[in-house]
């Protein structure tokens, strides 16, 4: 009798192997790798397909997909106006960041408008969720939950009921028992991933998975998954502050460059919609080493606290530590400094922090990390009230960004009284977005300690 065949397989991402390894290739997980029986293919629930003809292309409808608003405004808004029918939503993030809250949150507010809803739980028992739901509110008879990890058996409720929006959390601990691999594997998930998919598109049904990630912050399993799917949703933070942000990266209804912020709070999640008001919140007025920066998150300006701290070093290497920005950017603006301005950083420890928790990569908040670091260095304080934003090149100059106007109104609609700005940016501004702003506009790193030097 042939041996059985065994596979190697990383419980991390899921990547299969023919033989053991101490590190996973795929993740650079170590000690993941675990070994398990060759799968043997067997029947696996399936979805009738319907037979369809060839349409010409003249004669299929252009309008706008029907939409359903999930009663967030910030979720309908990174989705692109709400969930559209028979779309596949992969929702993926850290472990506790509130993946499971926020689709519950949205199928309590689907379920109080007569929409079927059903909720699948794969990792929690239902009386797990019961009390994460107690938390949220009173839910109505209109929402089903079922703890269950057999698809077949999610299968057939699926096709009697139904519902018009449907979660299966999480998919990594769905199993289909006509395969002989283990849940979370690559065979597991890309069958399982294929049913979802048929039955989204066959049925009509909004399909919301939520996935587990990597180390690395990539959703765990094979690329695959993310091709197939529809949407897929990061929600990213730091779990030691209660802000949120929930990015697409894929969107086939919709923009990829739209966020949404919101804050877990004890009762659930809050939709933030002024999220400079509370990025700023605490701020210290008139401090060396603080400047408000204007970022865009999408379509969104957003204004956030950048902070710098040089002080002496006692290394032999001087320490260089960014929080909330990249830290190769950060060294990138150092030099700069160093080598146009002539400032002794080299001989400084630096710190750069984004105040608040927000993650920020666009490069005009280079203009923040400039001003703090120099404020910090020189200690002294900028004008109260003045905000700035631009790209800084490695030669010192300043570059223009997107949507200076949109900037400029949001930092003037929360009382800021000056805006520091790329100078050809400022020249193409009109005078009623200017209004009621003083606009100054550089053009290299010498204008900004100048314009140190002179407040």
């Amino acid at each position: 009798m042939a041996k059985d065949k065994t596979v190697f397989f990383c419980t991390e991402c899921g990547a299969e192997f023919s033989k053991w390894a101490g590190q996973c290739s795929a993740c650079k997980a170590w000690n993941s790798i675990v070994e398990a029986p060759k799968e043997r293919k067997k029947s696996a629930p399936s979805v009738p397909f319907r037979k369809n003809d060839p349409v010409p292309l003249g004669k299929i409808s252009a309008e706008d997909e029907k939409r359903t608003e999930t009663g967030m405004k910030e979720l309908d808004r990174v989705l692109g106006g709400g969930i559209v029918a028979g779309s596949l939503v992969l929702a993926s993030g850290d472990p506790g960041i509130g993946k499971s809250t926020l689709l519950l949150q949205m199928c309590r507010n689907l379920s109080e408008r007569d929409i079927p809803v059903f909720y699948v739980s794969g990792e929690e028992s239902l009386r797990q969720v019961k009390l994460r739901a107690n938390r949220i509110g009173a839910f109505g008879d209109n929402m089903l939950f079922l703890a269950e990890n057999d698809m077949d058996n999610i299968r057939e409720h699926l096709m009697s009921i139904k519902p018009a929006v449907a979660v299966i959390d999480s998919i990594q601990t769905m199993v289909l028992p006509g395969l002989d691999s283990p849940a979370g594997s690559i065979t597991q998930i890309k069958e399982i991933t294929s049913f979802l998919l048929r039955l989204a598109k066959e049925e009509e049904i909004t399909v919301f998975v939520v996935g587990h990630v990597t180390k690395e912050g990539s959703v765990a399993g094979p690329r695959m998954l993310e091709h197939m799917v529809d949407t897929v949703l990061y929600f990213e933070g730091d779990t030691t502050t209660p802000y949120r942000i929930l990015r697409s990266v894929k969107n086939r209804f919709g923009s990829t460059n739209e966020i949404g912020v919101f804050s877990m709070e004890r009762n659930g999640l809050i939709e933030v919609e002024n999220p400079s008001a509370h990025m700023l919140s605490g701020m210290p007025e008139a401090e060396p080493g603080s400047i408000v920066a204007v970022t865009l998150e999408g379509t969104r300006p957003i204004l956030v606290e950048v902070q710098a701290l040089v002080c002496r070093t006692s290394f032999n290497f001087p320490r260089r530590t960014a929080q909330g920005t990249d830290t190769n950017r950060m060294n990138l603006m150092l030099a700069v400094l160093e080598k146009r301005l002539g400032l002794g950083l080299s001989g400084c420890d630096v710190y750069v922090n984004v105040a608040g928790g927000m993650k920020v990569t666009e490069p005009a908040i280079d203009m923040g990390i400039v001003l703090s670091v120099i404020s910090g260095y020189a200690n002294q304080t900028l004008p109260e009230k003045t905000a700035a934003f631009g790209e800084v090149g490695l030669i010192g100059e300043v570059r223009s960004v997107p949507q200076a106007a949109l900037r400029v109104k949001e930092a003037a609609k929360l009382g800021y009284h000056t805006c520091i700005m790329p100078k050809c940016d400022a020249d193409k501004l009109d005078k009623n977005t200017a209004s009621g702003i003083r606009i100054i506009g550089v053009s290299n790193v010498r204008d900004l300690k100048k314009l140190l030097a002179e407040s």
